[in-house]
């Protein structure tokens, strides 16, 4: 799998496989809202709306371009303009119906599309991950990758929503993207065949000449638990006395299976805080039950590592459970709480914020490494399915220093030749 470039991006509730990255998890359910303040309508406007109608006025009675004036579009675009002064960039988000529609394929672990999370840097999209043997990854897609041209067309001032729905298209079907690799300095052009994804939240292997198992957790979806549950049981009957477990590029899912996957390598405590806008905590104890509660353990993490595998690095970290090796996080963690409106568009609006068990915020500042290490630009993130295939020297010359470390840190690392 492609390597983490080292960008700072901002995640989007909309990703380009049609699955949505829920922050650190969406409530369950939703809620209706009244009618939104309305020009004559009951409610008592701001005084700050005279100007928002004032412009409204001028536009309708001078814009040159008279079939441009969709009021729907303009509503939309009014919204889309006010979440994104709230300063909560890739989390709280306004959604179309039909984005909407969309967005009611969770976070099944199954996916159509080209496999890949989608995110801006410096106002331009920018692939924030391919998830691990997706169309998007075989393609040669890198984490980092600005995102130029989609079949031809130029989207680096397109909203992020109108550049998921170019890139979206029918099981089979081709799309081409140009891209711009910073941190090589070049550009390139990729066609990639979009397809149905199936993707195991959690895989494994044993680590060639060890004793240690590595645990690629590549998502938080719903089947995260029990893909957890069943990597570690066989690894632990393959003779695994260690666990790496791998969070790398993993941009989190759901909040159940974030406290569900933690409280596996957990023997008590709590997964994290929970604080609403009056600074009123809540915690989220550790499930009892835990199948890696005593197995020495290292966990990997980078910028590509967000919300719930911030929720499970800083968990492991506060519980002093293991070693995080690694880059800085992302820094999420807002809890986004669907507010349906009338026409069967959705708010997603974050109203509370996740806490690490000792009560570091995560959001906007992200979980450090214990030990830091960065990865060569050419290197690639090794997976259980490459491991799998390597002998204990070509282990040892790989460019994953990040893995060589943590096998270090178990005393495993294998001898070079």
């Amino acid at each position: 799998m492609n390597r983490w470039v080292k960008v700072l991006v901002v995640l989007v509730v909309i990703a380009l496989v049609g699955m949505t990255s829920l922050g650190a998890g969406v409530l369950i359910g939703s809620s209706g809202v009244g009618s939104a303040l309305w020009r004559g309508g009951s409610g008592e406007e701001p005084e700050q709306f005279g100007v928002f109608w004032q412009a409204w006025d001028i536009v309708q009675k001078n814009f040159v371009d008279r079939d441009a004036l969709d009021p729907t579009a303009m509503t939309y675009g009014a919204i889309r303009g006010m979440v994104t002064a709230l300063g909560d960039e890739g989390h709280t988000a306004f959604l179309t119906p039909e984005e909407r529609e969309r967005q009611q394929s969770d976070l099944s672990g199954t996916f159509s599309g080209i496999g890949a999370q989608l995110g801006v840097r410096d106002q331009l999209p920018v692939i924030v991950a391919p998830f691990d043997g997706s169309p998007a990854d075989q393609a040669g897609v890198k984490a980092g990758d600005i995102i130029i041209k989609v079949d031809g067309q130029d989207v680096t001032t397109l909203p992020l929503n109108e550049i998921v729905a170019l890139i979206r298209g029918p099981e089979g079907t081709d799309v081409t993207l140009s891209l711009l690799r910073p941190d090589e300095n070049r550009s390139l052009e990729v066609t990639i065949t979009r397809g149905e994804i199936k993707v195991p939240a959690a895989s494994w292997a044993m680590i060639p000449g060890t004793q240690v198992a590595l645990i690629r957790l590549s998502q938080f979806s719903a089947n995260a638990l029990p893909d957890v549950v069943r990597s570690v049981s066989e690894a632990k009957e393959s003779g695994a006395a260690s666990l790496i477990v791998d969070v790398r590029n993993n941009p989190g899912g759901l909040l159940e299976q974030a406290i569900s996957v933690t409280s596996q390598f957990l023997k008590d405590g709590n997964v994290l805080l929970e604080e609403d806008a009056q600074g009123q905590r809540k915690a989220y104890a550790v499930e009892s039950g835990g199948v890696a509660t005593d197995l020495p353990l290292v966990v990997l993490i980078n910028p590509g590592s967000a919300s719930s595998a911030e929720i499970f690095a800083g968990a492991i970290q506060d519980h002093e459970r293991g070693k995080l090796v690694g880059e800085t996080t992302f820094g999420t963690g807002t809890v986004l709480q669907p507010y349906i409106l009338e026409d069967g568009s959705a708010l997603l609006l974050g109203t509370r914020q996740w806490l690490t068990p000792n009560g570091r915020l995560i959001r906007k500042q992200g979980i450090s490494p214990d030990v830091a290490v960065e990865l060569p630009i050419e290197a690639d993130l090794l997976t259980p399915e490459e491991i799998e295939g390597m002998t204990p020297e070509e282990l040892s010359a790989s460019a994953d220093t990040q893995m060589l470390k943590a096998l270090e840190l178990l005393g495993a690392r294998p001898p070079a030749e």
